[in-house]
């Protein structure tokens, strides 16, 4: 019964120390979170919440995405974190400019055809 030698236990607060930092990380962000309506946010530059239309210089592909919060992004959705390569490189931009995006596969060109908030 002596818990100062029992490994299980000690392991057992160790993790019960880490979900608690975890708790309080996720309660400060939640505390900080801004709730935006993005039908009421316009303009011609690309920013947060934009849905951004592009075409690949190269392979006349186009690619539809909208800007999201890093916890909100899915890629399957078109939906890109703010903090992505491609995101970074368009906030500012407008239709017309071509921004490059460095990727895995080399630096991709993309021309801006479309700026929308829905």
């Amino acid at each position: 019964g002596d818990l100062s030698e029992n490994a299980e236990y000690h392991a057992a607060k160790e993790r019960q120390g880490w979900i608690e930092g975890s708790i309080a990380d996720i309660e400060d962000k939640l505390s900080r979170a801004q709730v935006i309506d993005v039908s009421k946010l316009s303009g011609s530059q690309v920013k947060f919440g934009a849905t951004v239309t592009v075409v690949d210089e190269d392979t006349e592909e186009e690619g539809r995405y909208q800007i999201v919060g890093e916890h909100e992004a899915d890629v399957k959705q078109g939906k890109i974190s703010i903090a992505s390569p491609i995101a970074r490189a368009m906030i500012s931009k407008e239709v017309g400019d071509v921004v490059e995006v460095n990727t895995p596969g080399g630096v991709k060109a993309y021309e801006i055809l479309k700026v929308e908030w829905k």
